[in-house]
């Protein structure tokens, strides 16, 4: 995980991307810092956090949206004794508290939100639905349990500090205030006489008082000196007017600035209590400012993840199991990406599919230049490092990626003529380092291996390379053009050949990656394409033709047995599917005919029932009118006995149709629900974990009811074996084996704010640099800001525009009196930038 591997592969350009998504400047420095994970409980344990995260994003509403200041610095002073804090430092600490209590209450959420699905398997999910990592309370739970209560440290701050971070009008300085504003009273008093004397008027540069360290002072003529008896304070630059403190003012400006003083001592004095009852909690704030960093690290992955409609990667054979531990069939699976976008390329990314499976360690791709190569190892390499780094990848589903030790990739032409290094002195370099740095649990991306020199000394160099890391077990993707390399990948065991596709009438790669099969390089059609003279084509052609082997007719026709083959496969299916079809539709009609014949002989159950029940009245009568003639015990036993016998036979027969019936309602619902790929059936349950097994019943389940399977809600539990089922405006009765659990439907979920694929020039920002522009184009970055904010559901934001001469300041400031979206716009507070800085609020 060196720093040139992250940075050929351009890692920190996404880990830059996920540092700016934190509401922190602290977590965003943290996030820069951290490197990917090596070990794989590590990184399964981040990928949880993450993902229970990105849950709570699709299940828990709106998310706080404060920021965190920075108070790092801040924690080391409280524990010097006598600090006292400034009233911006104490500001800050109170907004982190209040800010940190309002995302653990956000994370805390309802019961529900807190129990992840019990399904026993963990993947991302697709927006709006839950990422599922396994049963019980999630760890993030644990993080948010664990946070310390400094709420009490809050209140405290904010008892001596209003929201803006102003001092309160505390009874302590009321007096004293009271004091001032009186004395400034008689002042003023004082001072009008001098303005308005028509006599005194005449020798004032202006009629309004002004402030000369913090004492009253009159503009005085210069050639009225001395008629204005005073304290002369100061002289104007051209020594025309000079500021004069009147002798009459001169005893109140001295009672105004003891008073002031004795504020400002006042003020010490609370602050400096506050100071030290804060101090008293430094360890527990201390603590919260970790966690709470910590937690926001994790909010901006999630975010990143979600913005980028990632999914996350499931664990392949790291190589790192015990002797005792068996592959699970993921596992097994080794390395596979599926749909795989690059994510700095937005909707310009072509999907790529790889897989290495089974015992394939090293793969070979082949084909033309601009084909995708190079992307696909780029691609490969980076998702390594974004997995391991607790990311979702913008990848389809089923995407499986081990953990590694290491990353090492040789991509590029690295010469360098200050220290003497040709390219393949240069690549030879690198892959030596690499060689050396190699272990069974590393993944090695080697480009245009062995080029740069004599094609027969670069192939024998690359196989010798290639037999070198397949004997460290290490898992290779390489690319080349050498034709000797194909062959290797078909006489190598655990090495398979793959090619980027060409389409030869349009002359343009596809981009699509061919498991199994060497390509082509398809020079010559590119250099035509590319403007070459069609004379010298023609002679290349010719050249080609006199030296080429039957290689190139032996992978022509190998191309076109796999279409063969894709084509009986594809045909294979659907004639699977097909017959899986019929077979369920004959099950359900021999099901709907044998529940026919139970509907029959339930019929003539219930005659049998009515015939039980008149025969005992008809035996009870006669035992009766016997009672009232000759009888005998051994009679009555008789009748008794024959009554109870009929009784039994008929329960005996009822509770076997009552079987046969569950039985039925159970095979039933198996083919009414059985999952048939392509037949437009929705799967039930997730991935590996519940299969198809329907939801259990119970109040709120939605079901198919009854013979005609009329959807409908279940309300409650009625009699054994029956529930209380709303289909439209009805309420019925209905046995459990005759309904059918759905699963949930996705109306009920909260809808999502859809994230539009920006490019990262327009992307929404949480903090928007205007600095060095003209006005005409800081506006038109922030009408894009203001555009891109709206569509991805950000809210607040900031505008950085300088102070300066205060063109951009104004100009901005008009912009965003204009813009019926923008709901509110104020200077930031003194800390954050004062008055060089905007902070923008839009419409929800």
């Amino acid at each position: 995980m060196n720093d040139k591997t992250r940075k050929l592969l351009e890692f920190d350009l996404i880990r830059r991307r996920v540092a700016e998504s934190s509401l922190s400047g602290e977590a965003a420095r943290r996030l820069e810092g951290e490197l990917p994970l090596t070990d794989p409980r590590e990184v399964e344990e981040l990928k949880k956090l993450v993902a229970e995260f990105m849950d709570k994003f699709n299940s828990a509403g709106e998310e706080p949206r404060g920021g965190f200041p920075d108070i790092g610095f801040l924690i080391p002073k409280l524990e010097v004794e006598g600090m006292v804090l400034e009233l911006d430092e104490a500001y800050a600490l109170g907004v982190f508290v209040r800010t940190a209590e309002a995302l653990k209450e956000w994370l805390r959420g309802s019961r529900e939100d807190r129990d992840p699905p019990d399904d026993g398997h963990w993947d991302s999910a697709p927006p709006g639905e839950k990422s599922g990592f396994g049963a019980g309370p999630g760890p993030l739970q644990g993080l948010v349990s664990e946070l310390p209560d400094c709420s009490p440290l809050a209140r405290e701050i904010f008892r001596v500090l209003d929201k803006d971070g102003s001092l309160r009008d505390l009874p302590e300085f009321r007096a004293i205030k009271g004091r001032i504003r009186n004395l400034t009273e008689e002042l003023e008093a004082i001072a009008s006489r001098y303005t308005g004397n028509e006599e005194t008027r005449r020798m004032l540069q202006s009629t309004l008082p002004s402030q000369r360290d913090g004492r009253m002072v009159l503009a005085v003529k210069a050639n009225f000196r001395g008629r204005i008896k005073g304290i002369v304070h100061e002289v104007s630059s051209t020594g025309q007017t000079l500021f004069v403190e009147p002798e009459a003012v001169v005893d109140k400006n001295n009672e105004i600035l003891i008073e002031k003083r004795r504020l400002d001592g006042e003020i010490h004095r609370v602050l400096r209590e506050m100071t030290g009852r804060i101090a008293t909690q430094r360890s527990l704030l201390k603590e919260l400012h970790e966690k709470i960093i910590h937690l926001e690290t994790l909010r901006a992955r999630a975010r990143y993840s979600r913005e980028t409609r990632g999914h996350f990667a499931l664990d392949g054979d790291s190589g790192r199991r015990q002797e005792h531990e068996a592959l699970s069939p993921v596992q097994a699976a080794g390395l596979v990406l599926r749909q795989a976008r690059h994510p700095l390329l937005g909707s310009k990314a072509v999907p790529v599919d790889i897989s290495m499976g089974g015992t394939t360690r090293t793969v070979i791709i082949t084909g033309p230049n601009t084909g995708g190569k190079t992307v696909t190892l780029k691609i490969v390499g980076l998702f390594a490092l974004m997995n391991q780094f607790g990311l979702a990848l913008p990848a389809g589903e089923g995407t499986i990626l081990p953990v590694f030790d290491g990353v090492y990739a040789d991509i590029g032409d690295e010469q360098s003529i200050a220290q003497s290094l040709s390219t393949f002195s240069a690549h030879m370099t690198n892959i030596a380092a690499i060689t050396a740095a190699v272990t069974e649990n590393s993944l090695v991306l080697l480009d245009e291996l062995g080029s740069g020199t004599d094609p027969e000394e670069g192939s024998a160099i690359a196989m010798a390379i290639l037999d070198h890391l397949i004997a460290k077990k290490a898992r290779v993707i390489a690319t080349t053009h050498h034709g000797i390399l194909k062959n290797y990948g078909f006489s190598r065991e655990g090495v398979e050949n793959a090619s980027v596709e060409f389409d030869g009438q349009t002359l343009s790669p596809t981009y699509r990656i061919i498991m199994g099969i060497p390509g082509e390089s398809r020079a010559v059609e590119i250099a035509a394409r590319n403007g070459l003279p069609q004379d010298i084509v023609s002679t290349a052609r010719t050249y080609l033709n006199e030296e080429r082997t039957d290689v190139s007719a032996l992978i022509t026709g190998l191309k076109k047995k796999h279409q063969e083959l894709d084509a009986a496969a594809e045909a294979g299916k659907a004639e699977i599917l097909r017959l899986r079809e019929e077979r369920r539709r004959s099950d359900l009609k021999e099901l709907r005919l044998r529940q026919k014949e139970i509907d029959l002989k339930t019929g003539g159950m219930g005659s049998l029932r009515l015939l039980l029940a008149e025969s005992r009245k008809t035996l009870e009568n006669l035992v009766r009118e016997l009672k009232e003639g000759e009888i005998t015990r051994e009679k009555t036993v008789a009748v008794k006995e024959f009554l109870a016998g009929l009784e039994k036979s008929v329960a005996a027969e009822d509770e076997v149709l009552e079987k046969e019936g569950r039985s039925l309602a159970e095979e039933r619902r198996r083919l009414e629900t059985e999952d048939i790929p392509g037949q437009g059936r929705p799967s039930r349950g997730k991935g590996g974990g519940r299969g198809n097994v329907p939801p259990a019943i119970g109040p709120g389940t939605e079901v198919l009811a009854g013979d005609y399977q009329r959807r409908g809600t279940v309300l409650r539990a009625d009699k054994k074996g029956s529930w209380v089922v709303e289909i439209g405006s009805l309420r019925m009765s209905i046995p459990e084996k005759d309904l059918i659990p759905l699963e949930p439907s996705g109306e009920d979920k909260k809808p999502l704010i859809a994230v539009p694929d920006l490019s990262p020039e327009n992307q929404a920002r949480f903090e928007l640099n205007l600095l060095g522009m003209r006005l005409e184009e800081a506006l038109e970055v922030l009408r894009r800001q203001i555009d891109a904010a709206t569509l991805a559901g950000l809210r607040e934001f900031s505008v950085i525009h300088g102070k300066g001469d205060g063109i951009l300041q104004r100009g901005v400031h008009e912009f965003l009196k204009q813009q019926g979206v923008v709901t509110d716009y104020y200077f930031s507070r003194p800390e954050m930038g004062g008055f060089g800085r905007t902070e923008v609020v839009l419409k929800g």
